[in-house]
């Protein structure tokens, strides 16, 4: 692709691109275009030329019309572009590429010890990316999902819980150095919902409830991702649910994140689901959201036992938002790559 800019140069062309993302291999026709942005013919047929030309859209043949000629139907080229996703976890780095459309193409894991400091963990992302970096060209950038707290805008984290070393690292900086890419640096949790709320037909409001490591969420309201002035909104693990409770990393007591963590090491995941059911039942309540959104690696070892748990505190208080899971191991890495992707389509 020419100019692998990281978002197109206008509105108008963001959107049509999205309309081709989401039509998919199906593709979409002109007119299509037209009626759907409300943009006129002229202005469609030359954003679309323009589209070609760079290699991002192709003609996917032809459709019947009701009157007239077959239309030509045009698709997104997702090998076009490619972005990184890196989801650098507590104890595990998981590194992908994948194409313009999201699409993982490859994947690298390794175990990492967030505790050893910044320097060996990033030369173990720094040698991942450069790695999956082999596999597709025109890459755009690189997106980087860690625990929080972190400042999304500056690109630094803040005192991640367990891991307070990390305050104030320059992570974004000093990867975009290493790398000779863009970076975005954004917690885990919001990459993962950023990426599920670009899916087809995903719900306008939801929680992404992820317990893995540590418990957090990831809030989408009006269709994006809400992360507060200070990247602090969905610090879901640390509400306090149980006054005298145990001590938590984050320095407060008998937080949700050390209730669940402790109920998940004992074996007991009913207990564990309930307590999540708990902070769930509190985000329903607080944000009147559509959705409630599971994943993470504990959730994926008993889905249906999370599940379960979680509708029926949610019913047991009148609650109807309906619980689902999300299936991905790798939901937060390509959520990840989707900081990178996002900007190109205009969100």
């Amino acid at each position: 692709m020419p100019r692998p800019a990281s978002a197109p140069r206008s509105r108008n062309a963001a959107l049509v691109l999205d309309l081709l993302r989401t039509a998919g291999e199906r593709g979409i026709s002109r007119l299509e275009l037209a009626e759907r942005t409300g943009l006129t013919p002229q202005a469609v047929s030359k954003i679309t030329a323009r589209l070609r030309a760079e290699g991002l859209a192709t003609e996917a043949g032809h459709r019947a019309s009701t009157g007239g000629k077959p239309r030509t139907v045009l698709r997104l080229v997702p090998s076009a572009a490619h972005a990184v996703g890196v989801h650098l976890d507590r104890d595990e780095l998981t590194v992908l590429l994948t194409d313009l459309a999201g699409t993982p193409v490859a994947l690298r894991r390794r175990p990492v010890d967030l505790g050893a400091g910044a320097g060996p963990v990033l030369d173990a992302v720094t040698e991942e990316v450069r790695a999956v970096l082999g596999e597709g060209g025109g890459v755009l950038g690189a997106g980087v999902a860690m625990p929080g707290p972190l400042d999304h805008r500056a690109g630094v984290p803040g005192r991640v819980t367990g891991f307070p070393e990390w305050a104030g690292h320059p992570v974004r900086e000093e990867l975009a150095r290493r790398l000779g890419l863009p970076v975005v640096l954004d917690k885990d949790t919001n990459a993962a919902a950023l990426g599920l709320a670009l899916r087809p037909g995903a719900p306008g409001s939801f929680a992404y409830v992820h317990l893995g490591t540590g418990l957090g969420a990831g809030l989408v309201l009006g269709g994006a991702p809400l992360r507060g002035d200070r990247t602090g909104a969905g610090e879901l693990g640390h509400q306090t649910v149980q006054l005298d409770g145990p001590p938590c990393g984050c320095g407060g007591r008998g937080c949700l994140e050390v209730l669940c963590l402790a109920a998940v090491a004992r074996g007991e995941r009913a207990g564990a689901a309930r307590i999540l059911g708990a902070g769930a039942a509190n985000l329903v309540r607080l944000l009147d959201i559509d959705q409630v959104l599971l994943g993470g690696r504990a959730v994926l070892a008993a889905p249906e036992v999370f599940a379960d748990g979680v509708r029926e505190v949610l019913a047991g208080l009148g609650l109807t938002a309906p619980v689902g899971v999300v299936a991905e191991r790798d939901a937060v890495a390509e959520g990840a790559a989707w900081l990178v992707l996002a900007p190109v389509f205009g969100k």
